[in-house]
């Protein structure tokens, strides 16, 4: 292994998807030179763009929505006329039927019937009497959605489909995930959205617009790393093996990709990559205790298969969401209804998610068998016919999701506190900080830790040690 970098002034950026290129993109703009390693073969993470042969798809669909005014700036500064205006409109397919999602009463009424419907309003009448007299406790996801919308809706509408995402029982995903992830949403919230016109300004959840590159999520991620190469290096299929520490700072990174391996030093360090392997790259290793941590933290994987159709349109909807479990996929999106460029003139696709863990029957059956299973069941839903399929595609994503099973809080804080005591070490991100981040706060997460940078190169080291020490003492008690 050769020494390739003898620059100690560089940032170092573990992980190109939307946070460390963020982050890169402040910091090299800022004049500070940034060196940033993905170890694969493109940069955006889960949220790049595929392009088979003029057909363009997301790795699931993502749109671009926030609150941050900095970050919309920085965004809409960044893609300029590449983004558009998209409309949100999406539906929950159940029971032979489509339902409106976000919930509306009257939708809800003729779907699932009178006597269902009561009984799902009697029992979020019986849940908010309850929380009258006594704060309900709300571990799981289950605990929350029954809280918030009675047993009756979280078994009709919640139960299937979260399972079928997290692949583990309701009762074991943390009700911290829920919360943060439809913040301030309950029954009466959906029910003031649908009869006064409540766009959802207040509640993310129920954002009615959206912004949307025209051709694909993925110009985000490549227009950050154009940003980067004007000043600063991104290495692609370039993976990090292991991070050099003296037990207070990092001090190097061993990278190495299919045509040459070594050490690159840097004065500061940010990594984006999955928590779990962060922990077990560095050198020394930590406690056996933090590395035992590490190793309960766990993510879910996702397959998307692609259909391309000899059809302009299929669907008009944004997202279909698909709960009921004798249905393999659990959402549906087409490309084309957020932007026409993202398929040749007169064609279309269908884009498929398989919630998986790596290893399982899905993650392991073969492409031709994900295809047939998908247009099979397109077909039998009455989306498509077999004689409009014109091509496929099928990705593997893995480490799509962090898993938030009751008691990660605790865990994250651990390995948190162990890792305090680096310095010069930065955990940012999605699967970097084990945290539900939509796009946005993926990016404001990138900015954020270079924001810090930027202040600690100008203000010194002094402030940045006192505050190190403060965790290290709270950590402590």
């Amino acid at each position: 292994m050769m020494n390739i970098s003898d620059d100690k002034t560089a940032t170092i950026i573990i992980g190109g998807g939307l946070t460390g290129l963020s982050a890169g993109c402040l910091l090299s703009s800022a004049g500070h030179p940034v060196k940033v390693f993905e170890s694969d073969a493109e940069v955006g993470g889960l949220s790049k763009t595929i392009d088979r042969d003029g057909f363009r798809f997301d790795l699931g669909g993502h749109r671009f929505f926030s609150k941050d005014e900095r970050v919309n700036r920085f965004v809409q500064d960044l893609l300029g006329d590449e983004l558009i205006p998209v409309h949100r409109s999406s539906k929950i397919f159940m029971r032979n039927r489509f339902f409106d999602y976000p919930l509306k009463p009257l939708n809800a009424l003729f779907g699932l019937g009178l006597m269902t419907t009561l009984r799902a309003v009697a029992d979020y009448g019986a849940e908010k009497a309850k929380g009258l007299l006594r704060q309900p406790s709300q571990v799981s996801l289950e605990d929350w959605v029954v809280s918030n919308f009675g047993r009756t809706m979280f078994d009709i509408y919640f139960k299937e489909y979260s399972e079928k995402v997290w692949g583990i029982d309701c009762s074991r995903i943390s009700a911290d995930w829920v919360a943060q992830r439809i913040r301030g949403l309950s029954l009466s919230s959906a029910i003031r959205n649908a009869f006064f016109s409540f766009s959802g300004r207040d509640l993310p959840t129920l954002a009615d617009h959206f912004l949307y590159p025209e051709t694909g999520i993925g110009r985000i991620a490549e227009r950050l790393r154009e940003e980067i190469e004007k000043k600063s290096t991104v290495s692609t299929g370039t993976a990090v093996e292991q991070i050099n520490h003296n037990g207070r700072e990092v001090e190097s990174v061993a990278v190495a990709n299919h045509l040459w391996s070594g050490i690159v030093q840097g004065k500061e360090f940010i990594s984006s990559m999955p928590l779990p392997r962060l922990v077990q790259l560095l050198n020394p290793l930590p406690p056996d205790d933090i590395l035992e941590a590490a190793s309960r933290l766990s993510f879910r994987d996702l397959v998307v298969v692609t259909i391309m159709v000899d059809r302009p349109r299929v669907t008009d909807q944004t997202w279909i969401y698909i709960p009921e479990k004798k249905i393999p996929f659990g959402r549906i999106h087409e490309p084309t209804n957020w932007s026409r460029k993202m398929a040749p003139e007169g064609k279309s696709l269908l884009v498929t998610e398989f919630f998986s863990f790596k290893g399982d029957r899905t993650w392991n059956e073969t492409d031709e068998r994900l295809v047939e299973t998908t247009v099979d069941h397109l077909q039998r839903l009455g989306f498509i016919t077999r004689k409009d399929v014109l091509d496929s595609a099928v990705i593997r994503a893995p480490k799509a999701y962090p898993l938030f099973e009751v008691g990660y809080e605790e865990t994250c804080s651990r390995i948190s506190g162990y890792l305090s005591r680096f310095r010069n070490l930065h955990i940012a991100g999605r699967v970097g900080m084990f945290r539900y981040y939509n796009m946005d706060h993926a990016i404001h997460s990138g900015l954020s830790t270079a924001d810090s940078i930027l202040a600690r190169g100008s203000a010194g080291d002094t402030a940045r040690e006192d505050e190190r020490a403060l965790a290290l003492a709270g950590n402590a008690r």
